[in-house]
């Protein structure tokens, strides 16, 4: 009685029937005379509760407003609340009128035996978006990551993995990579993203440490890049979004990084394309 509980996203993986168990407890600390205070984009626990605030209008620079706050009902009538908007049903994501036909082939997985599986037989379809579901504790991680990922790990990759308990897998011959992105923290950083979770960074790094200037500064992958090398990159502003903005190119990039450029560029800017992102990079 009287403690505050502090939850941040509680209902993350779970399913609706273990999400409704959740509410009830959380409700039931409330009842005993304490209050919980829950950070969550889950619709029904937002419809469940006394009283929400909700934050905005963006994320980053463009947020830390309090754009409404009062009841449920409330937050649902309000204009501006973007949160509101979507619960009330005046703005929705749209589901796509054509699906994805995939390329034909499949992965199956035969005879799954592992903790509580029953013989299973699956087919997976490949070249689609394919959800597995099912309440908490019904086998969905046994399948997908005790058998399929360390199965598929150890005959493409090398990993020193051995899948859980089934009797083959087919159609391994149509992947030739497989990577695993679990619920592990994605870095140390709130600035992490999937590019630093797959390494696409440190490639990038990669190729910034072999630029001439680099080399002359003695700078490697690993250099910090917090700080403009020689002012040439300084972050500026707009209306959408933060970006960086190289003096001598004129060239903008959204990446969160600064360009390694230096102060007596002369030359023409020259661009390259790691994986479809375009990087400006101005040449002494």
């Amino acid at each position: 009685m009287g403690v505050l509980y502090v939850l941040d996203e509680p209902s993350i993986g779970l399913h609706p029937r273990d999400n409704s168990r959740l509410l009830e407890t959380l409700k039931g600390l409330r009842d005993l005379g304490n209050t919980v205070l829950v950070v969550e984009h889950d619709d029904e626990t937002i419809l469940e509760s006394d009283w929400v605030i909700d934050l905005g209008p963006a994320a980053g620079e463009h947020g830390g407003q309090v754009i409404a706050e009062g009841t449920p009902k409330q937050i649902l009538a309000h204009p501006k609340s973007l949160t509101g908007q979507y619960l009330s049903g005046r703005k929705q994501v749209e589901v796509p009128k054509k699906r994805r036909e995939g390329n034909g082939k499949n992965l199956k997985i035969l005879g799954a035996t592992a903790n509580n599986l029953k013989n299973l037989n699956i087919t997976i379809p490949l070249g689609k978006l394919i959800c597995i579901t099912g309440v908490s504790g019904s086998g969905k991680s046994t399948l997908m990551s005790d058998i399929l990922y360390n199965e598929l790990a150890a005959k493409l990759m090398g990993a020193r993995t051995q899948g859980g308990e089934h009797k083959k897998i087919e159609g391994i011959e149509h992947l030739d990579k497989i990577i695993n992105i679990d619920q592990s923290p994605i870095g140390r950083t709130p600035r992490s993203n999937p590019g630093t979770y797959t390494g696409l960074f440190d490639e990038i790094r990669k190729l910034y440490a072999e630029l001439p200037e680099s080399k002359v500064r003695g700078y490697k992958p690993g250099a910090s890049l917090s700080m403009c090398m020689a002012g040439v990159v300084k972050p500026v502003r707009d209306r959408a979004n933060c970006v960086l903005k190289c003096n001598s190119c004129r060239m903008c990039t959204c990446l969160a990084m600064f360009v390694m450029a230096s102060a007596s560029t002369a030359r023409p800017c020259r661009f390259y394309s790691v994986i479809n992102i375009q990087l400006p990079m101005c040449w002494i």
